[in-house]
């Protein structure tokens, strides 16, 4: 079986106990970064080997892994925080895995956008969520398109981009639309602001931006 296991987006303690207990018991771990995984797996004495898994590699790696799977061994598969496939590889693994009838199992936990939509104060009944916006090609379409949206949306982002984020997004949907910015979420250093997206764009220039960024924006009225 092919787990998907969420790894925590800041708080350690965010970990499962089940996700501890199958992270132990599997027989291979696939690791966006090896590196950054290995902090956690020494945290929680964690000795199941791992192997690299990531954007880059795995329309390569696939193949090998499917073949590993119809041998008999379990196999997690975790990003370097929150849940694989959600912005971070999973899905092709997952496609292949269900293609050749493997089972696959995706256990609950961290998902940064989740915490970041419930306490924005912006309606979360219906959402869409976008995830990255494309850094050039593309990008204009996709604001234009989410400006339009009648439901509240969400957007990750790199806390090198937030202003320019912000701004593309006043152009598109009015600088009195309500946003909600989430950064650092289940860190020592958590904030979110909920603001017009005039006041957010005057708020963050005034700081140092640090931190991976869950931006919510409300849908047209």
């Amino acid at each position: 079986m092919l787990y998907l296991i969420p790894t925590p987006i800041g708080n350690l303690e965010d970990m499962t106990l089940r996700s501890l207990a199958m992270l132990k018991e599997v027989q291979l771990i696939l690791a966006e970064d090896t590196r950054t995984s290995g902090k956690l797996m020494k945290h929680f004495e964690i000795k199941s080997p791992m192997r690299s898994f990531h954007a880059h590699n795995e329309h390569q790696q696939t193949e090998s892994i499917i073949d590993l799977l119809k041998s008999g061994q379990d196999i997690a598969l975790i990003s370097d925080a929150g849940t694989p496939g959600i912005s971070d590889p999973g899905f092709l693994l997952v496609r292949a895995c269900k293609a050749e009838d493997i089972e696959v199992s995706c256990l609950p936990g961290a998902t940064a956008f989740v915490p970041a939509l419930v306490q924005s104060g912006i309606p979360c009944d219906r959402f869409h969520f976008e995830g990255f916006l494309p850094h050039k090609k593309g990008r204009q379409t996709r604001l234009k398109y989410l400006a339009e949206l009648p439901n509240t949306f969400v957007l990750y982002e790199s806390p090198f981009r937030l202003i320019k984020c912000l701004e593309q997004l006043a152009e598109h949907c009015g600088s009195d639309r309500k946003a909600s910015v989430s950064r650092e979420l289940s860190k020592m250093f958590e904030e979110t602001q909920t603001n017009t997206l005039a006041t957010l764009i005057e708020y963050f220039k005034s700081k140092k931006i640090k931190g991976e960024i869950v931006v919510v924006v409300e849908g047209k009225s």
